[in-house]
């Protein structure tokens, strides 16, 4: 424990520092004297996070100094399904040391890739998703219990579909129920946490990210609502837009001038839907 009790130790002098206090502190394995930095952070309360796996130390930590969290153990089923259990622990020292935590600054962390077909989003990912756990995973970081894949197939399958797969390879629809099943397991957090990864290449890279902003974002976010309530609307209003379609109509044939002006745009170029031009003949005759 000897690294996360330093964790500890550090978190509570560097918060100070932030704060544009001069600190005297002394432990085992360093020693300040009317320390203070020169430049201080541009933000009057700058965020701290600290990384949790499966371990309570993260947790601990984050509630007993009332500071934000990434949870790093969602990368697999059984990271997810102690989510609820892991916010416990921060919440018990946050009440401990008279603290407070929010979800809202809990981050969480998700792995993906997508394209627009699940198929497609499985070819551009196979490959590389097959050399960086072998060669990383596996070859480099040697992960107790991690075995090599044995085809791009295989990869996909394993870190996406296979039981107790917790990576999307798929569409942005599979992307936002993945995040909308991670709310409900979870009981809440503030933000995803997206993981950088060489999966694929460059270009379908940067096309994954871009269909999460475009698609995925503002789904999830609920920034689609008031467009469908508008369409909605529409529909359910139909009559009434056409009874003031057919007033503004009344009102230009009325008008011998403006009948003529009409006729003039409505013969030239026009970006008017058909369905949308009034008919002029019809208008006349009533």
């Amino acid at each position: 424990m000897t690294q996360r009790d330093r964790q500890d130790e550090a978190i509570a002098v560097i918060r100070r520092l932030f704060n544009g206090e001069r600190v005297t502190a002394k432990s085992d394995w360093f020693t300040m004297n009317d320390a203070a930095l020169q430049i201080l952070p541009m933000q009057e309360e700058m965020p701290f996070v600290v990384a949790s796996q499966i371990s309570p130390s993260g947790m601990t930590l984050a509630g007993k100094y009332g500071i934000g969290i990434i949870s790093l153990g969602s990368m697999s089923t059984q990271g997810l399904m102690a989510l609820p259990t892991q916010w416990g622990f921060a919440e018990d020292a946050a009440k401990k040391h008279g603290t407070t935590v929010s979800r809202s600054n809990w981050r969480v962390l998700l792995s993906w890739h997508i394209a627009e077909t699940r198929e497609q989003a499985q070819r551009e990912a196979g490959a590389g998703l097959l050399r960086w756990h072998n060669e990383y995973n596996v070859g480099t970081l040697m992960r107790p219990g991690a075995l090599p894949y044995a085809s791009p197939d295989d990869a996909v399958d394993q870190t996406a579909f296979a039981e107790g797969a917790a990576g999307v390879i798929g569409t942005p629809d599979d992307l936002i129920k993945a995040v909308r099943d991670l709310i409900e397991v979870s009981g809440g957090f503030g933000t995803v946490i997206g993981f950088a990864h060489d999966w694929a290449n460059r270009e379908n890279t940067r096309r994954s990210w871009d269909l999460v902003a475009r698609h995925v974002i503002p789904e999830v976010n609920g920034l689609l609502e008031g467009y469908r309530a508008s369409r909605q609307y529409v529909i359910d209003h139909r009559e009434s837009f056409d009874r003031a379609g057919e007033a503004v109509m009344r009102k230009i044939m009325d008008h011998d001038a403006a009948a003529a002006a009409l006729r003039v745009t409505l013969a030239g170029a026009t970006a008017m839907p058909a369905g949308h031009a009034p008919d002029l003949q019809k208008a006349k005759a009533e």
